[in-house]
């Protein structure tokens, strides 16, 4: 892959997953494969401005459960609340009980149904609760847990679009990255994590490291049980489904994190 193909896909990242304003010259099927592998860069640099957020909140003296209301807030308007949206969908696209065709459909309709909305409530109940269990000891093991668990939810985007993962539509988000992300590279992540796990033991202690890195585990099992479900209910992956994949992996780390 050419350094200019690289760049590109990083730029690319960082227009579809985030706010930044970067400036995209080249989208085509090489440069969306590299743009998902990149995920992961793009969750280092939004987890570590949720967790500032978090951080400064708690030195504030807001308390742990505004503090992490806060951080949990930054994080969907850093991404334009697009994997909040896309999990919303997909809960409404596999709770739907439709055929793959009509299922499909019902995630591209612009409203979010009754599963999307519970589904949502939820998770945002469950990451300020996790979050806010981890402030009462301070805010900065809180703020590290939440840069590692965005950037494990952005491994598992990396993993969502893995060799041997189809589309479900012929067009979309889903029909240019599905299996475009090498397992080289998955394999890069995944050592990554585990550095990170390791870096997570040296700040909070070496039984945390191991937390960490079971955090990690989990996470991207329920990712990959969710990718499973999804590629088998509607034939493949859509944009809806890697945004779900990003939200589940993240939220169950953070739970893992929190049980401390």
């Amino acid at each position: 892959m050419s350094a200019g193909t690289t760049s590109a896909g990083l730029r690319l990242a960082f227009g579809i997953l985030s706010v930044i304003p970067v400036e995209v010259e080249r989208v085509d099927r090489p440069v969306a494969g590299r743009a998902m592998a990149c995920a992961p860069l793009v969750g280092l640099v939004l987890g570590g401005l949720a967790a500032g957020v978090l951080a400064l909140a708690g030195w504030a003296g807001t308390g742990a459960f505004t503090a992490a209301a806060l951080a949990v807030a930054t994080l969907a308007l850093l991404t334009r609340g697009l994997h909040l949206d896309g999990l919303a969908d997909t809960a409404d696209g596999l709770g739907s009980a439709k055929p793959a065709p009509d299922a499909l459909r019902v995630m591209k309709a612009s409203d979010i149904g009754p599963f999307g909305v519970l589904t949502l409530l939820f998770l945002v109940l469950i990451e300020i609760g996790a979050l806010s269990r981890l402030g009462r000891d301070g805010s900065g093991p809180a703020a590290a847990a939440l840069g590692f668990a965005v950037v494990t939810g952005r491994v598992a985007l990396s993993i969502g679009c893995g060799p041997g993962v189809p589309s479900a539509r012929p067009d979309g988000l889903g029909a240019m990255v599905a299996g475009t992300v090498g397992r080289g590279v998955l394999l890069a992540w995944s050592l990554v994590l585990v550095a990170g796990a390791g870096l997570y033991g040296l700040v909070q202690g070496p039984t945390e490291a191991l937390r960490a890195l079971g955090a990690a585990i989990a996470g991207l099992a329920a990712a990959a049980l969710l990718l499973r479900h999804a590629t088998r209910r509607f034939g493949g992956i859509t944009g809806d489904v890697l945004g779900a994949l990003v939200e589940t992996a993240g939220c169950v780390a953070l739970v893992v994190l929190s049980t401390g």
